[in-house]
Order: C-alpha cells, then sequence, then structure tokens
C-alpha cells in the first residue's frame, strides 16, 4: 500500500497529549485519524515521530500512515483540516517509499521550551509558556546547559515511568537565550528520554533563580538517579519544533511558526 507522510500543528492545551488514552478520546492523535480516515473513506491509524504529553504543542509533528485508496497531496491536507478542529491542522503532505518510518528513519528532534518570566502571571500566554515569577539570570542556565551537551546517561533527567531500553542519548545543541520576558531553551538530540526536556529545564530553572551553582546540572547528570534529579517543569512552554530526517525523503523545511518565537 502507498505511505503517507505529513506533517502536523497543534496547540495541545486542551489534549491529554497525543497518544490514544483509554478514558478520553480527547487526544491529537483520535483527532487528526478522525480526520484523515473522513478523507480516506476508511480508517486511517497513524505513527508518530515521537509522543507529546498533555499541554504540550508542536509546530510540526510529523506521521505517516499506509492506506489502499488514491488521493492527492492537496486532499488529504485540505480535506483533513476541513474536519480538524481549530488548534490542530495539517501541514503538508506526500507519498514516500515505504522505508520511511516516522519515528525510526529520524536522525534528530528538536525541542524549544519557553519560560515567561516576570513577577504578574501571563494571560493571553497562559497556556502558550510556562511562568516564573521569580527573576531568572539566563545566563548561568546557558553555563549549566553545556554540561549537558553530548551523549551521556539521562537517567536523573528521565521520568520514573520511562521505558525506553536505554538512558544514553545524545544531545547536539541546547542553547538559552532571553528576549525581553521570555527565555527560550532550544534543545536538539537524536532522541529524547519521557520528560526529558521538561526536567532539563527544571534543572535550568532552580539555577536561573539561584537556588543552585550551575555545575549541579552536571552533578545531577552523574548522580544517575532520578530522585536527585529536581522538579519536572510544567508541559504549557514545551514546542515539539521539528523532526530531521535523511535528505533522500525530501521532506519540506518549515520556518518556525510560533508567533512569539
Amino acid at each position: 500500500m502507498p505511505r503517507i507522510v505529513a506533517g502536523v500543528e497543534y496547540f495541545g492545551a486542551s489534549y491529554h497529549g497525543w497518544q490514544h488514552q483509554k478514558h478520553s478520546d480527547q487526544t491529537i492523535q483520535e483527532q487528526v485519524e478522525k480526520a484523515l480516515s473522513i478523507v480516506a473513506d476508511k480508517f486511517v491509524r497513524v505513527v508518530c515521530a515521537g509522543r507529546t504529553d498533555a499541554g504540550v504543542h508542536a509546530a510540526e509533528q510529523v506521521v505517516h500512515f499506509d492506506i489502499d485508496v488514491e488521493r492527492t497531496n492537496r486532499a488529504w491536507v485540505y480535506g483533513a483540516n476541513s474536519n480538524l478542529p481549530k488548534d490542530i491542522c495539517i501541514l503538508w503532505a506526500k507519498q514516500i517509499s515505504d522505508d520511511f518510518h516516522a519515528r525510526f528513519s529520524a536522525v534528530r528532534r528538536r525541542y524549544c521550551y519557553i519560560i515567561f518570566n516576570r513577577d504578574i502571571r501571563p494571560t493571553y500566554n497562559a497556556h502558550r509558556t510556562t511562568w516564573c515569577h521569580q527573576t531568572l539570570d539566563e545566563n548561568l542556565m546557558a553555563e549549566a546547559a553545556k554540561y549537558l551537551i553530548g551523549s551521556h546517561d539521562f537517567s536523573s533527567y528521565r521520568a520514573v515511568a520511562c521505558q525506553a531500553k536505554s538512558p544514553v542519548r545524545e544531545i547536539f545543541h541546547l542553547n538559552v537565550r532571553r528576549q525581553g520576558a521570555y527565555i527560550f531553551i532550544d534543545i536538539e538530540a537524536n532522541a529524547f528520554l519521557h520528560h526529558m526536556v521538561r526536567n532539563i529545564a527544571g534543572v535550568l530553572i532552580d539555577i536561573g533563580s539561584g537556588k543552585r551553582k550551575p555545575i549541579w546540572a552536571k552533578e545531577v547528570l552523574e548522580f544517575r538517579d532520578r530522585s536527585l534529579g529536581g522538579v519536572t517543569a510544567q508541559p504549557y512552554g514545551l514546542y515539539l519544533m521539528n523532526i530531521s530526517y535523511l535528505q533522500k525523503y525530501e521532506l519540506p523545511k518549515l520556518s518556525p511558526s510560533l508567533p512569539i518565537w
């Protein structure tokens, strides 16, 4: 059967994450599959590049599905979007070789964690950013982030319930910068563990607030013990930015679509 790959953008505040849930149909996957199934006139099951938690957003998630019906790329995009809620959309779609897999063919994944740093709580950005009322020093956070770059055992930075067989991941870059009241944590790795980005953000926030020294990021890494790894930051400011694949697949390259980017 032909294999279709597609890019998906979503605002995750109203959903219980990407993956199907037994107790709720309010998931991104459920909504995407329903919309694509209407276009195909038969059930469509999608495979995603990386599952996101409840409240997490995506500037470009990647999915694939196999289907034995013929539709144009435009039909998959506009047909699905006409049946999707306003906070989810298909960005693009194309037929691809059957050796492509949204998850296993990915070579890099990039996330951005956005902190709104002022003493007054946010309004319109309440579910688009994570609010920190205490003053954060982004320079201390950036200094700490350097200890995490490279290939390491990230046991201290993954959820206790993480099911990954190996805790070793390679971070290619981890940058921290400020733009007015916003602090951006931009991170790219070969893959991520469950809650890994949020746990890194939690450590960097404690360092930025002065509770810990930058070296603590390295010490947490060396503990290899999640119970010593600090708090898990909230999901609201977390965005899956994009997934990278080999150039041979010729997937579209999009610019970030965040309004506060």
